[in-house]
């Protein structure tokens, strides 16, 4: 598939099963779900979208393909969360693209930082984040089990 087909679109409500899914089958293939996952995976609008946050989705063709979010934090501030590439699609730049644009969405929210909480284990999405600028900041995990570092980038 060349990214050229890709469109990324805003979350609708009829995506929630396709948000649900791509993002269980991911983090249950490393991890296991966690209370937050669950919660945002049940009520994305509640816990994202009505938080001042935003989710994004990739399609071609109208299936989906991938999707990320950002979760507002504070003033200026917003966190990029639940990205996942369904695997039939992965290593085809789709991760790219849907990272690029929560970027650009967070900036145009008026974010001015973006952080990420991720794991050593998912190495290609550590080299997709260092190679588009995302730097290793001091490890604050908090409620997330499954970190054990964290990343941020000025935008």
């Amino acid at each position: 598939m060349l990214t050229e087909s890709i469109v990324i679109v805003p979350y609708t409500s009829a995506d929630h099963g396709d948000f649900r899914d791509i993002t269980k089958t991911w983090v249950e293939e490393y991890f296991s779900l966690e209370p937050f996952d669950i919660a945002q995976l049940e009520d994305p609008e509640g816990t994202v979208l009505n938080q001042g946050g935003a989710i994004l989705m990739a399609k071609a063709g109208g299936v989906t393909l991938g999707t990320v979010g950002l979760k507002y934090v504070a003033e200026g501030v917003y966190e990029m969360i639940k990205l996942g590439v369904a695997s039939s699609h992965q290593g085809k730049g789709v991760g790219r693209l849907l990272s690029i644009a929560i970027m650009d969405q967070a900036r145009f929210m008026g974010g001015r930082k973006l952080i990420l909480y991720s794991n050593t284990k998912l190495k290609a999405a550590l080299k997709l984040y260092r190679s588009l600028g995302f730097v290793e900041t001091s490890l604050e995990c908090g409620k997330y089990l499954r970190c054990d570092i964290k990343m941020e980038i000025d935008l």
